[in-house]
């Protein structure tokens, strides 16, 4: 019997190894479409009450309901940031084509500076430096933007047939995942509040910052405003420095092209405005879908740039609040029934 009990054993043992082998090997081939994946499951948690609405109440045909949801959002949330990278990806071209032209008008820029307050802010060895990583990181960020397109049919492909069989999905998750429908549903819950707070409200508040930043942009008459509005709502979705990332520097630009009063205006509508609009609807979209501790959005957006580059922003919060909720849940399967096992013994 023994013989036999360490013989299963042995099998069970190389039969997980053959598992988590072939496993990394196809981890591995296909890390680089995780933020596919990602983006497939957050598209998911926004659509799956509607995605029922269509199916079950105005019987809807799931495939036909699948596509119309997928064109909405297509519409609604890639287009406008197509138009927003091809912009960027413009100024990018430019910038490579004309690196040395560019470089020299940040030179002088930066010459002006130092002569009108007599200081020394770079010197000529590290404005060197820091002009051969501009011009090698260019071509670089040219390139990830070309290659979002394959990520996203990707990604639209993984949400069509999670939406067409959404059910048969949802009951093979809680039939096989190894923890009590209790905590599965804990698990959804979160899941859907997470997402809602960084893959909804982040880019809302990130826009209306923007739209803020555009309106004094416009009036203050800062060149390329549109441009400068999309800086503003990118850089806003950073922890802690903000669209003050966007706006400090654009007021120091336009003390430096004149008339002052122009630079002094732009700080003034960057922290007093824009950052009132930042306060104001981060409270109130917060309310309405949850908060998310700060630490979580910082260390998860360094974190989710280093692994998904720019989606990281959205998908690094998500993943550290699901590992620290995924460790409240391990406690409150395995401690829970460990306590209750020694409670009996005791008895």
């Amino acid at each position: 019997m023994d013989q036999y009990i360490d013989n299963n054993r042995l099998k069970q043992v190389g039969y997980l190894a053959l598992l988590v082998g072939l496993g990394w090997v196809v981890f591995s081939e296909l890390a680089v479409y995780i933020p596919s994946l990602l983006g497939a499951i957050t598209f998911y948690v926004v659509m799956r009450k509607t995605m029922n609405n269509l199916v079950y109440k105005r019987k809807w045909r799931r495939g036909g309901a699948a596509m119309a949801l997928m064109g909405i959002s297509f519409l609604i949330v890639l287009v406008p940031i197509w138009v927003l990278v091809t912009m960027l990806g413009t100024k990018i071209t430019y910038a490579i084509n004309h690196s040395q032209q560019v470089l020299g008008t940040l030179k002088n820029f930066v010459t002006q500076i130092e002569t009108r307050y007599k200081i020394e802010l770079l010197s000529e060895e590290n404005f060197q430096q820091a002009a051969s990583y501009i011009t090698n990181s260019l071509p670089g960020i040219l390139g990830a933007t070309f290659n979002t397109i394959l990520a996203i049919i990707l990604m639209y492909f993984i949400l069509y047939f999670m939406l067409i069989r959404s059910k048969e999905m949802e009951n093979f998750l809680y039939e096989y995942i190894p923890l009590k429908d209790e905590n599965i549903n804990w698990i959804a819950k979160d899941l859907n509040m997470l997402v809602y707070n960084n893959a909804l409200a982040v880019p809302l508040i990130a826009l209306f910052q923007g739209i803020v930043g555009l309106v004094g942009y416009l009036l203050f008459g800062v060149p390329d405003a549109w441009f400068w509005f999309v800086i503003t709502a990118i850089t806003s979705m950073l922890p802690f420095v903000g669209a003050a990332a966007a706006y400090v520097p654009l007021g120091i630009y336009m003390y430096s092209i004149g008339p002052s009063w122009k630079g002094t205006a732009v700080l003034l509508w960057g922290f007093l405005v824009i950052g009132l609009v930042d306060n104001v609807f981060r409270i109130i979209i917060q309310k309405k879908w949850g908060d998310v501790h700060p630490l979580i959005t910082a260390f998860g957006v360094l974190i989710g740039i280093n692994l998904f580059g720019f989606v990281g922003l959205i998908f690094g919060p998500i993943i550290i609040a699901m590992f620290l909720l995924l460790i409240k849940i391990y406690i409150n399967e395995f401690a829970t029934r460990r306590s209750t096992r020694q409670q009996i013994k005791k008895e």
